[in-house]
């Protein structure tokens, strides 16, 4: 028996109705499968489910069965509908072969007549599909369904199905605010608020959301703060807008109304999504970008936002919006136009309709476009094919690729992509007629741009410099000349770009660039080979090579040199002789090459043959000079070689100076030495004297006789031993050849051999040391480059010659005041700046006398410097640390390299101070490339005399001394010293030391600390003086300056403390800068010494000022002078002639660095004397002022016939006279203790005396100069007195019977009288009022009131 079958039916009845009366009964029955419903009843599901597990049997088959019922009479459509609800699902049909259950009958769509139109609507909780809202017109509808759903009613019944049908639940996203306090407890689900508002809104919500069709329930989720806002999740199936909004009133009207419900805060947000796309998928800067919003909603009320902002974007440039509804469908499109990196990020689409809101997200990415090509190109127009090419870095579907060029000339060519089109190549070839000579070397920018599909462009230049072949006109003229002359060879192109110029010998060997110059003209270019002294090496061809890439231009020339012997390699014998007028004496000179020369001797206009004389490879020319054959007794003559070659060029030897004496003075013989008269000294070549030598290797050097009674004696010996004297020609050789990079290597390795084996001839001969010490200086000036290897050697040699047993041979060249302890430091430098070790590891040396570390700065894996040096020998060490703050500011690749010495200070000449050494160490640091940014370093040295004196941090200044070098502090100051150990910190490189003064106190001791606090104490006391003194005038101005000689008093007063003010307020600034060590650049001291300078010189120069107006106004009493002009007068001179003297001084010593003291900020005295730019005028006012003083006091003591001022013009002139005799001598001695403090050795009683006397400067400036004036004092107890006590001081000056402070009765006036010659009780606190009516008679006496 075959299982029972269930089949599920769906009635969909469709109602007609009409005025007919006639009833059609026509039934049209379309089976559709429950694959294409979808859509059902969640009981009927749930049923359907049951049924299944209850039979046990496979799933029934189900059908869904629309059934089309067309009625005439419309009123049959509610007893239809009344009969299906009466009826008890499910309902059995019994057939043959199956069983069949109806489970549910729905009436779906009803269809009306509603004019001349049929409407055909759904019942509730049916809703037309979207393909039939879309194709179909709506009806116009009052009920308006949820949005996002289906529409409920059609114009005309579709010819096909499907109909109406049901619509799926929805869960709603709702919230709404309640106009209450926010309270705590309802953020936990578990408190008792929470609970009671959970039940209490969600009864209200199932009383108001209970009329929605299909409604399942309502929960709320939770509370936020914002008075207090519900969200709460509605589930139920498609409302409408009306039903939704009639439901939130019942909800309102149902809750209580404690909880203030706010009816207008309604929202709802549906759980569906709007589709959003975004075109293109992957996007690259410059893309045109459209972001399309859809959705079944039809709203027009559609906002975009960028979410990286939270800004509503709106149409713009660059952004457009375009919104619309199509096909039922709401449609808004945002476009970007030229997108770029900032505008990557999150979209959104929000659509708002009434109280729903909906909302979707997209994050798009900016892809940046790279485009990669070669920035520069060098072409050469050889007519060869060249090609510029760029790719993407990105696999773009690129539509097009452009090539576009800029420049001055015009070369195109043809573009070819490649297969996968992500690079591009432009061909072209060039020819020299496309670039002439007038256009080589002009650059065309060639650019590639791809261009995308969306509107993406991305670029590259590539500049392409095009350059001809250069062609080269080389010196036509044919170049012959002879050793020792000069010769130039100029190379010109006509092309002004190439990469390198250089010239070659024939053999192929570089030339030194010393021997040529190369300039750059704006058409061309040219290079200049000049040899100043020629020698045989010279003679060959010679090419001028230009390149360009890899392409050569090359011009050649042919130098012809010919023998003859340069005027430094003749050596005559003798140096200088004395001969007797009867006697004779051998000449002779010689050469080192013989060659085809004709030689003959010369004195004055008289030629002497000569004859010639081979001895191995020495050539002389020799001459038995006979005195009888010339009348010139009694006479020096000079006798020279002159050597004449081939082609007729001459050279002359040096001379050979021959004294002439009558035969009874000569008292000593020797056969080699000569003769000579008693006291004589004579000169002689060590290789012509008594030193042993052979002819192969002859010694070197000069050797001093004098003649004692009647025996040379040797005086000095400045012999040089054979093999140096060897190596010191062959030095000399070298510096003059075309190849001399080569010839470097080979020769430093054969001097630190040979002077390793001579080291015993060096210890004894103080011309064999100082030949090496010529040999190095004359070699650091070749090489640009020195490689491990090469310092190494130099190294080497330099330790033998540093050994002990060289000290006393150095003590024996410090004698004799040379530089050559400076000459051998100086070298060493210059070859360490020259040090480069490339990739090999840091070169590090070490031997009994000198010691070397380097690093090569890594900008990768930048350290910090430090090295050690221990001498254990010498019981030495010291050590050099380097910041990497301060590395960073050096090129990469450079060479840090130091070197320490253990007894290079001993042999250093002392500094012009006559300071004491610490026995320590010498500490050179260089640096391979120039230092342009503020730098540090920090060296610790073992100080092995602690208790010497005070410890100085000092470098060796090779200019000091006529450039002979000395020891300078400048820069450098000590940071730290425990006795032992001595810290010193330097803001530049070179060779430095420490060494001990016993003249200048420690810093750390007593009377330093004495000293400091005197000096900072006493210029801060004169500061303050000063301000209060400008104070006081400006208080009392209006009532002192009532006349016009007053008014020009305290002009000058108060042009006095302001200058003084301003003067001292520098100095205390530059000083307290540079005593706590900090860094205080050049231009900087410089403007502050300008500043103290002008302003010092100002004070001297008003006190001047205030002298002659006194003078003026007690000699030229009739004359009468406008107020306008004094002050002119005044300020030229008080202002005028300071700032002339100071830019003077400024001009004539800044252009060669002298201006400042080299560590202080102050006129320098050691090197120019600029401070008598400071000392001259200051005492020569001085000496002024006191004059006038002299002539005032005693005009006034004495005044002639006819001379009767008032006695307020007498007190202003006494006035005068005290201000002038008392500040001018005060200030004038001050400066004197100062200028004392300049010179070395000063004594430090000066310098204490001289702090002691500033601190009272200013003070004595506001006694004497403002408060001592009565009128001054009168003005303010006017101002800041009492009544009474106003009163009080009114009587006691009328009657005289009490003493004021500055009474002249007063003690302290006393003693001021005594200096004008004046006792007794003279009162000068009594003022007398000046009239109108006779101040014309009387301003002639008024000049200080």
């Amino acid at each position: 028996m075959k299982s029972p079958r269930r089949t599920t039916l769906c009635l969909m009845f469709i109602v007609i109705y009409s005025s007919k009366a006639t009833l059609n009964w026509n039934s049209e029955s379309t089976i559709h499968p429950l694959s294409l419903h979808e859509q059902e009843l969640a009981g009927e599901e749930a049923l359907r489910q049951k049924r299944a597990v209850a039979t046990k049997s496979p799933a029934a088959e189900e059908y869904t069965v629309n059934i089309e019922i067309s009625f005439e009479n419309a009123s049959f459509l509610d007893p239809v509908k009344a009969y299906l609800n009466s009826l008890s699902f499910p309902i059995q049909v019994n057939n043959t072969d199956q069983i069949t259950d109806i489970v549910s009958i729905n009436v779906t769509t009803v269809c009306r007549l509603a004019g001349n139109e049929i409407w055909c609507s759904c019942e509730t909780g049916y809703g037309w599909p979207r393909e039939r809202c879309l194709h179909n017109l709506t009806c116009q509808e009052h009920d308006v369904f949820l949005p996002g759903h289906q529409c409920s009613c059609l114009k005309e019944l579709p010819p096909k199905g499907p109909f109406c049908q049901r619509q799926e639940d929805v869960t709603l996203n709702m919230r709404v605010r309640l106009n209450v306090g926010f309270q705590e407890d309802l953020m936990n689900t578990s408190s008792a608020l929470y609970r009671s508002y959970k039940t209490d809104l969600e009864t209200a919500f199932r009383k108001g959301y209970g009329i929605l069709p299909g409604f399942k329930g309502v929960t709320v989720t939770g509370f936020k703060s914002g008075s207090v806002i519900v969200t709460y999740e509605l589930q139920t199936t498609a409302p409408s807008l009306d039903l939704i909004h009639k439901a939130n009133e019942r909800v309102v009207q149902s809750l209580n109304q404690t909880y203030r419900m706010d009816d207008n805060s309604f929202q709802a947000f549906n759980s569906n999504e709007i589709k959003l796309s975004v075109t293109p998928e992957i996007i690259f800067e410059g893309d045109t970008v459209s972001l399309v919003c859809e959705n079944d909603i039809l709203s027009s009320n559609v906002s975009w936002r960028y979410k990286e902002q939270e800004l509503e974007i709106q149409n713009s440039s660059r952004f457009s919006i375009y919104t619309a509804i199509f096909n039922m469908t709401s449609v808004s499109k945002l476009t970007i136009h030229n997108i770029t990196l900032g505008d990557a990020g999150e979209y959104v689409c929000k659509l708002i309709l009434d109280i729903f809101e909906y909302e979707s997200k997209k994050k798009i990415d900016v892809i940046p476009i790279r485009i990669l090509a070669n920035e520069e190109m060098k072409v050469i127009c050889d007519d060869n094919p060249v090609s510029v090419s760029c790719c993407s870095d990105s696999n773009i579907d690129w539509i097009k690729t452009e090539w576009r060029q800029e420049g001055n000339i015009n070369i195109s060519g043809s573009a070819k992509i490649h297969k996968d089109s992500i690079c591009s190549k432009y061909v072209f070839r060039v020819d020299r007629t496309q670039c002439p000579s007038g256009s080589s070397g002009t650059t065309v920018i060639y650019t590639c741009e791809f261009i995308s599909g969306y509107g993406a462009r991305g670029s590259a230049d590539t500049k392409v410099t095009f350059t001809s072949m250069a062609n080269l006109t080389i010196t036509p003229d044919p170049i012959s000349v002879s050793e020792g002359q000069n010769f130039s060879i100029k190379c010109i192109s006509d092309v002004s770009n190439y990469d390198e110029v250089y010239w070659n010998t024939s053999a192929g060997i570089k030339i030194h660039q010393r021997f040529y110059t190369t300039r750059r003209y704006p058409n061309g270019a040219e290079s200049v080979l000049t040899v100043k002294t020629s020698t045989r090496e010279w003679n060959g061809t010679y090419h001028c090579i230009f390149r360009y890439k890899n392409s050569y231009s090359v011009a050649t020339k042919d130098v012809i040199v010919h023998p003859l012997p340069l005027e430094l390699s003749i050596i005559v014998d003798p140096l200088e002789a004395t001969v007797s007028c009867s006697g004779s004496h051998h000449i002779k000179c010689c050469i080192e090459e013989d060659g085809d020369y004709k030689v003959t001797f010369q004195i004055g206009s008289l030629s002497l043959p000569a004859a010639k004389e081979v001895k191995e490879k020495q050539v002389c020319y020799k001459h038995n000079f006979n005195a009888n054959s010339v009348s010139w007794c009694s006479k020096t003559v000079d006798v020279f070689c002159h050597f004449t070659n081939a082609v007729n060029n001459s050279v002359w030897s040096p001379s050979m100076k021959l004294n002439l004496v009558p035969e009874e003075n000569i008292t000593c013989q020797d056969p080699i030495i000569g003769v000579g008269e008693p006291g004589k000294v004579i000169q002689k070549l060590c290789r012509f004297s008594n030193v042993p030598s052979s002819p192969g290797s002859p010694v070197g050097g000069i050797i001093t006789y004098k003649c004692v009674g009647s025996q040379w004696e040797e005086k000095r010996n400045d012999c040089i031993s054979a093999p140096i004297n060897s190596l010191l020609q062959l030095a000399k050789a070298l510096v003059k050849s075309p190849s001399q990079d080569e010839k470097l290597p080979t020769y430093l390795k054969n001097l630190s051999i040979s002077i390793d084996k001579v080291e015993h001839e060096i210890s004894s001969s103080p011309g064999s040391l100082g030949a090496v010490i010529n040999i190095l200086d004359l070699l650091s000036t070749v090489p640009t480059q020195v490689n491990s290897e090469m310092m190494m050697h130099v190294l080497s040699t330099v330790n033998v010659i540093l050994g002990k047993p060289v000290l006393n041979t150095w003590k024996v060249l410090q004698q004799q005041r040379t530089n050559q302890s400076s000459q051998l430091l100086h070298s060493v430098e210059r070859f360490s700046q020259a040090l480069r070790s490339g990739d090999s590891p840091p070169l590090s040396f070490s031997q009994t006398n000198v010691q070397m570390s380097s690093m090569v700065i890594k900008s990768s894996h930048l350290k910090t410097y430090q090295q050690k040096f221990v001498f254990s020998d010498s019981d030495l060490w010291g050590n050099v640390v380097i910041d990497k703050s301060h590395l960073e500011n050096l090129q990469p690749d450079s060479s840090v390299v130091t070197m320490a010495f253990p007894t290079l200070q001993a042999i250093l000449a002392k500094d012009i101070q006559e300071n004491n050494f610490a026995e320590s160490l010498v500490m050179t640091t260089t640096v391979s490339h120039n230092i342009t940014m503020p730098f540090m370093i920090s060296m610790t040295f073992k100080n092995s005399s602690p208790s010497s004196g005070e410890t100085k941090c000092v470098f060796w200044n090779f200019s000091l001394a006529n450039n002979t070098g000395g020891w300078d502090s400048s820069g450098c100051y000590v940071e730290e010293g425990d006795g032992d150990n001595v810290t010193c910190i330097c803001d530049h490189l070179t060779s430095f030391s420490i060494l001990m003064s016993a003249d200048t106190p420690d810093p750390s001791s007593l009377l330093g600390i004495l000293l400091d606090i005197i000096s900072y104490v006493g210029v801060g006391f004169s500061i303050l003086s000063l301000a209060a003194c400008l104070v006081v005038e400006a208080v009392v101005w209006k009532s002192v300056t009532k006349n016009r000689t007053s008014y020009m008093r305290h002009t000058c007063i108060v042009n006095i403390a302001a200058s003084l003010l301003i003067a001292n307020t520098w100095f205390i600034v530059v000083a307290a800068i540079q005593d706590n060590h900090y860094i205080l650049y050049k231009t900087a001291c410089v403007a502050a010494t300008f500043f103290i300078h002008f302003f010092y010189l100002s004070v001297f120069f008003w006190m001047l000022t205030l002298g002659l107006m006194l003078f003026y106004r007690l000699v030229f009493i009739l004359h009468e002078t406008s107020r306008s002009t004094q002050k002119a007068i005044a300020f030229c001179l008080g202002y005028g002639c300071p700032l002339a003297i100071s830019v003077i001084t400024l001009a004539a010593t800044q252009p060669r660095e002298v201006y400042t003291r080299k560590n202080v900020c102050w006129l320098n005295w050691e090197d120019t004397k600029a401070l008598l730019a400071f000392a001259i005028p200051a005492l020569i006012i001085v000496v002024v002022n006191i004059t006038i003083t002299v002539v005032v006091i005693t005009k006034i003591l004495r005044p002639s016939i006819g001379d009767k001022p008032c006695k307020q013009e007498r007190s202003s002139l006494f006035q005068i006279s005290k201000s002038i005799g008392v500040l001018t001598p005060l200030l004038g001695l001050t400066w004197g203790f100062g200028l004392t403090t300049v010179f070395p050795g000063t004594n430090l009683a000066f310098h204490i005396i001289f702090a002691i006397l500033n601190v009272f400067q200013g003070l004595f400036i506001l006694l004497f100069g403002c408060l001592w004036d009565l009128k001054v004092q009168e003005a303010l107890l006017s101002r800041f007195s009492l009544s009474r006590w106003s009163s009080q001081h009114s009587k006691s000056t009328s009657l005289g019977s009490s003493t004021p402070v500055f009474s002249m009765s007063s003690p302290i006036s006393r003693r001021f009288n005594n200096l004008f010659g004046k006792t007794g009780t003279y009162n000068v606190s009594t003022p007398e009022t000046t009239s109108s009516s006779v101040e014309n008679s009387s301003s002639a006496y008024s000049l200080l009131n």
